[in-house]
């Protein structure tokens, strides 16, 4: 009797292996999937990615939404930029003249493997992307007037947020870079170079880490991003996790839950329809129809806090309400999820796939990490009083809803913690105590 147990076990043990091994499961993630960056280079973006000299009033790096404490974002639903005051979850909304004007859009990106070559699009919208368009490689909001020589997308990504009014640039009349911001976009960069150049410290890293540079007064602005991108190119690579050990071979990296979930996750959950392949993201835009708030990226004629995610990009009607799929290695340190931030916990925004409408309707306003600002108060909601973009935005759903028992979705959610990277939390160069400015580290 025991010996015909044993045999039963076998054979369900291999039903499960070869369940698995027949589902679209990606193949291994390794160090060739990733463009190979300087790493002098990326040592003095390690530095220029805290260093405040890059914002218009001095106030805010990249490393402020982008922290090494809170996964490489904020905890925020959506973003406290220029005028705020403090780190992460604990971030406000500043005081005084120098409060936010306006909370940043959407919720602050992950960075978790930007650097990998496959990566062709970026930002929620998929506003950045390779394109010979405008003759400089990329398609972007800058159009024409983003600079030629960047070589690779994060190199073009990092130097956006420096033009952006309430992320890093600043309002209007408040400082040379927020005037020029206002001018043309492409006469921000210089004034910033400027600033960096004329540090002693940053000019001799530049001339040791990059061959063209042979005096100071050569750093452009291309060169900071250049450095920028081989630091979050390098030090966000992730691909250390269960999953990846379970890949390469070891069965027993993932627990019995987590394979039930893995299972889940390519079979009866269908996740891998959009989040596919070994960065898990298929890199495409999906709509959701997450609960609407902020105060929405608008275009030129859109109702003030619409956000009509892709459409705002492409100016396709079909685009409406998409947003780019997010890669899920390292979720569990990325919350609150969704384009906007709008559910806290990885439970929530799992719920939501699983059934969209009746999600959206269940869901209350203070699961938004929104830090307070009773100026902006008025506007924080003001999308949900417009009958026909909420009927618009309820009638645009690109999944079909999934019917998972409570024990197949704590299974799914023990599947998506072992995508979490086991140095994610140790990562090569991390924070630095002080930058080359001497202005204050966030």
């Amino acid at each position: 009797m025991a010996h015909g147990r044993l045999i039963l076990a076998l054979i369900l043990g291999l039903a499960f292996v070869l369940s698995a091994r027949a589902s679209d499961l990606p193949r291994p993630l390794t160090k060739d999937d990733f463009i190979a960056f300087d790493t002098r280079q990326a040592r003095i973006g390690q530095l220029l990615f805290y260093d405040k000299i890059l914002s218009g009033n001095r106030n805010i790096s990249c490393g402020t939404c982008h922290h090494h404490k809170h996964g490489g974002t904020d905890g925020l639903s959506l973003g406290i930029g220029e005028g705020g005051e403090g780190v992460g979850p604990k971030r406000t909304a500043g005081k005084g003249e120098n409060r936010i004007r306006k909370r940043i859009p959407r919720n602050a990106p992950a960075l978790w493997n930007l650097g990998a070559k496959e990566i062709r699009v970026l930002f929620h919208d998929g506003r950045l992307e390779e394109s010979d368009l405008y003759e400089n490689g990329f398609n972007s909001p800058a159009e024409e007037w983003l600079p030629k020589g960047l070589s690779s997308l994060l190199a073009a990504q990092a130097l956006l947020p420096m033009t952006a009014q309430f992320e890093m640039a600043g309002n209007p009349k408040e400082n040379q870079v927020a005037g020029a911001a206002h001018d043309r976009i492409d006469r921000v960069w210089p004034i910033v170079a400027k600033r960096v150049r004329t540090i002693p410290a940053y000019g001799i890293m530049f001339v040791t880490a990059f061959d063209h540079i042979e005096s100071p007064e050569q750093i452009s602005e291309i060169d900071i991003a250049e450095a920028l991108a081989a630091f979050i190119g390098t030090e966000w690579q992730s691909y250390d996790s269960p999953f990846d050990d379970y890949l390469k071979g070891n069965p027993n990296a993932l627990t019995p839950i987590q394979k039930r979930g893995m299972n889940i996750f390519y079979g009866d959950g269908n996740c891998v329809a959009c989040h596919s392949g070994p960065l898990f993201t298929d890199q495409n835009f999906h709509a959701l129809a997450l609960p609407a708030f902020g105060p929405g990226r608008t275009r030129l004629f859109d109702p003030a806090a619409r956000d009509v995610g892709r459409m705002g990009e492409s100016d396709r009607l079909e685009d409406a309400y998409r947003f780019r799929t997010p890669s899920l290695r390292n979720v569990t340190l990325t919350a609150p999820y969704g384009h906007n931030g709008a559910y806290p916990t990885l439970r929530g925004i799992v719920q939501h796939h699983l059934d969209p409408l009746n999600a959206l309707d269940r869901w209350t306003r203070d699961l938004a990490n929104l830090p307070t600002a009773p100026w902006l108060a008025e506007i924080d909601f003001v999308i949900t009083k417009d009958k026909r973009e909420m009927a618009r935005q309820r009638a645009k759903i690109d999944i079909e809803p999934r019917n998972l028992r409570d024990d197949q979705i704590e299974d799914l959610l023990a599947f998506l913690r072992a995508l979490e990277g086991k140095s994610a939390q140790s990562l090569p160069l991390g924070r630095p105590e002080s930058v080359p400015s001497s202005l204050p580290v966030d």
